[in-house]
């Protein structure tokens, strides 16, 4: 009776560990021996001395370096950690956020639903509702040049491992609790250095 009960139990445990949601987890997260995590020594947020002649409120991407700097004045900025565009997705120039925008919903550019689908098999959906799954995470500052839209943003992830790391499509990503943060911080209208 007892070895039926074990039984029973270890089939319970190995089913619940192979749901489909489960798998899909294991399959998402696992990378190989290493684990990947957030660096909260070298990403967390911090007030860092910061020299420019920017005025505050501009944004300053550092992308080589996995920073974004918040300029606060007195030669001061809050300094976040950040994931950059992948090689071949990168770049610079001088943006405004042009709007800002919780929980966005998410409309991947014709170009990577089909770039994902060629690559990867993968076929995105060509809208996804703002949420914890989506993404853009829990905000959106839409990246703006000559009062258009660049199709860049900075924006929340739900990979925070990705953080310090060339990962996407070219967009700037933060924890979602960094860019809520930086959300209330920044105005529409404030200049953005990417470089």
């Amino acid at each position: 009776m007892r070895r039926l009960v074990v039984m029973i139990a270890a089939g319970m445990l190995a089913s619940a560990i192979a749901t489909p949601e489960a798998l899909a987890v294991k399959k998402r997260y696992n990378f190989g021996p290493h684990k990947l995590t957030f660096d909260a020594q070298k990403y967390a947020p911090r007030i860092v001395d910061y020299v420019t002649d920017e005025k505050p409120g501009t944004i300053i991407i550092d992308t080589r370096n996995r920073y974004l700097y918040l300029v606060l004045g007195h030669d001061k900025a809050k300094r976040y950690g950040i994931g950059v565009g992948r090689y071949g997705f990168q770049w610079s120039g001088i943006a405004k956020v042009g709007r800002k925008q919780k929980w966005p919903d998410w409309h991947p550019p014709k170009e990577m639903i089909e770039r994902e689908l060629k690559k990867y098999g993968r076929k995105l959906p060509e809208k996804m509702p703002g949420g914890p799954n989506n993404p853009l995470g829990a905000r959106a500052m839409y990246l703006y040049q000559n009062g258009k839209d660049t199709l860049y943003r900075i924006h929340g992830t739900n990979a925070p491992w990705s953080i310090g790391r060339a990962v996407s499509s070219g967009c700037i990503r933060l924890r979602n609790e960094d860019v809520i943060d930086l959300y209330k911080r920044v105005k529409v209208g404030a200049k953005v250095i990417v470089k």
